[in-house]
Parts: C-alpha cells; sequence; structure tokens
C-alpha cells in the first residue's frame, strides 16, 4: 500500500511539473510570436522612415515597438529554464541592441540594409525558440498560432513592398515577397474551413475579400507604389485577424 502511495506521489509530482513546464513554454511560445511579428514591423516602419524622416510620428512607433521587444525578451529570459534558448537570447539580444542604437543616427542605406539582416536574424531566433518549446497543441490553439502567423506574414510582405522600392529591389527580396503572398493565400484558406460562429464568418470573409484586393496592389509592385494606403489597408486586415483570433483564445 506504501508502495503505491509513493506511486500515486510521484505521478502527481510528474503531472504538476508538465503542467508547470507547459504553462512557461505557452509565454515563451507567445512571446516568440510577438518577436517574429515585431522583427518585421520594426523593419517595415524603419525603412519608411528611411526615406520619410521627417515623419516624427513613425519614430515613436519604432520606439514603441522596441520597448514591446525588450518586453518579449524580458518574459522569455524569466521564464525558460532551456540553455539553448538562453544562449539564442543572448544572441539575439546583441541584434536588439545594434537596432536600437541605429534608432539613435541619422537613417541611412547602410543602416537600412543592416535592418533587413537583423530583421532575419530576429525571425530565425524567434522560429528556434518556439519549436525548443513546443507541445502538443489542441485545434484552438493551432488556429490562435495561425492567426499569429497571417499578422506575420502581412508584416513580412509589407517589409519587402517598401525594401524593394527604397533601394532593395534584388531577385531575394522579389522571392521572398513572394514566398510570403503564397503562405498567406494557403494560411487563409485553412482559416476559411474552420466553422466559425456567423459573427466571425462574416469577419474572416471580410478579410478574404480584402486581402484579394491587396493582393491586386502587391502583384503590380514593380510600378504601382502606394506605401501610406497599404499601410493603412494591412492595419485593417490585422485588426479583423485580431478579432478572429479572439474566438479561438475564447475556445482554448
Amino acid at each position: 500500500m506504501k508502495k503505491i502511495f509513493y506511486i500515486f506521489l510521484l505521478f502527481l509530482g510528474v503531472t504538476l511539473f508538465s503542467e508547470a513546464a507547459t504553462r512557461g513554454d505557452i509565454k515563451v511560445i507567445e512571446a516568440s510570436e510577438n518577436i517574429r511579428f515585431l522583427s518585421q514591423k520594426i523593419v517595415k516602419d524603419y525603412l519608411f522612415f528611411y526615406k520619410n524622416q521627417d515623419k516624427l510620428e513613425v519614430k515613436r512607433g519604432l520606439d514603441r515597438s522596441l520597448d514591446k521587444l525588450n518586453d518579449d525578451f524580458r518574459i522569455i529570459a524569466t521564464t525558460t529554464k532551456d540553455g539553448d534558448t538562453k544562449d539564442i537570447l543572448e544572441f539575439l539580444a546583441y541584434s536588439k541592441d545594434q537596432i536600437e542604437q541605429m534608432f539613435n543616427e541619422k537613417a541611412n542605406k547602410e543602416s537600412a540594409a543592416l535592418m533587413l539582416d537583423y530583421s532575419e536574424t530576429l525571425l530565425e531566433g524567434a522560429d528556434s525558440i518556439a519549436n525548443a518549446h513546443r507541445y502538443d497543441f489542441s485545434r484552438e490553439e493551432k488556429m490562435l498560432m495561425l492567426t499569429k502567423k497571417i499578422e506575420y506574414l502581412l508584416e513580412r510582405v509589407m517589409k519587402y513592398y517598401i525594401a524593394i522600392h527604397v533601394g532593395f529591389n534584388t531577385p531575394t527580396n522579389k522571392e521572398q515577397m513572394k514566398n510570403a503572398i503564397n503562405s498567406i493565400e494557403e494560411s487563409l484558406v485553412e482559416i476559411s474551413l474552420y466553422n466559425y460562429p456567423e459573427e466571425t464568418k462574416t469577419v474572416q470573409k471580410n478579410l478574404n475579400h480584402s486581402w484579394k484586393k491587396n493582393r491586386v496592389f502587391f502583384n503590380k509592385s514593380d510600378n504601382l507604389f502606394i506605401p501610406k494606403l497599404m499601410f493603412i489597408s494591412v492595419t485593417h486586415m490585422e485588426e479583423m485577424i485580431d478579432q478572429i483570433a479572439l474566438h479561438h483564445s475564447k475556445n482554448q
């Protein structure tokens, strides 16, 4: 009987540890998803600022995004016990410090090129951290992460849309933009297969409609550049995605 009691205590301890580990993993994955999004948004906004340095509201937005990036780094650092994650985070912190330094200097083509590189470094690091903390996601968690992926991809498309028109019109950047567009298309198809309640279904349909209209302008980006209009439109789509994400968040 005593042996059974000890086995029960051991099982209970492992279960509690597993639940605690999962809660920690959730926090780390959420923070890594934020870093993925910010890695693209920060550089997209910086590239716009590079050509519009009189737009002080853009600079203030960059500073706010950097503050959010710092918060996500802090969450991961205080939550994870994984050695590899800590090593990756230390490397990413260096990239973040370099970005912060460039924010305090006059933007030029060299700094803009470096920002493009740093955005990929932050993205790669965030992916590695998320992979190290993966567990068996529920269906709602998978759908929630899919909405986060679409938001990140929208920022990524916009990053390359701006880059191509401010002096970085390279085959690689064009290909990356095309890949991001294709990934958005695939993700929107997956979301359309989910059985949403009527109100959310309406939002999902409106999102698809908005994307189709915006995709036309992205496909014509070689000869039609309307950054302010596209900024507004992408922000509107991200607001709709947030509404869809809220449904999945409530149903976890």
